[in-house]
């Protein structure tokens, strides 16, 4: 994807930088994945809420991309964002839907 944006470039520098490390990090994730019995799309929605809960707009975009190829709908996303409102506030909750968006649009492209 020519118009990639930069933390994925970035993660690709550290992955060139440090594969050891980022291999550690990606197996840790896949073994968290696969110790219960969520559905990945469950668990990518769950990951997505923490990453806006953490205002990572990294993780955010990271965890919308993956939500959808799980099978998640933009509006999955939406709500799992949205009912994080009580939890963590309207103006956390706003970042992270333009954020969630950013990627929603790339896929409607």
């Amino acid at each position: 994807m020519p118009d990639q944006k930069v933390p994925i470039k970035h993660y690709q520098e550290l992955s060139q930088r440090f594969p050891g490390v980022i291999a550690a990090v990606e197996n840790l994730g896949s073994a968290l994945r696969q110790a219960g019995p969520l559905m990945e799309k469950t668990a990518e929605l769950i990951q997505l809420a923490g990453a806006a809960a953490a205002q990572s707009e990294g993780s955010v975009h990271s965890h919308t991309r993956r939500a959808l190829q799980a099978g998640a709908a933009p509006e999955e996303i939406t709500h799992a964002l949205i009912l994080l409102i009580s939890t963590i506030g309207f103006p956390k909750v706003s970042a992270a839907l333009r954020w969630a968006q950013d990627i929603v649009n790339q896929g409607a492209k």
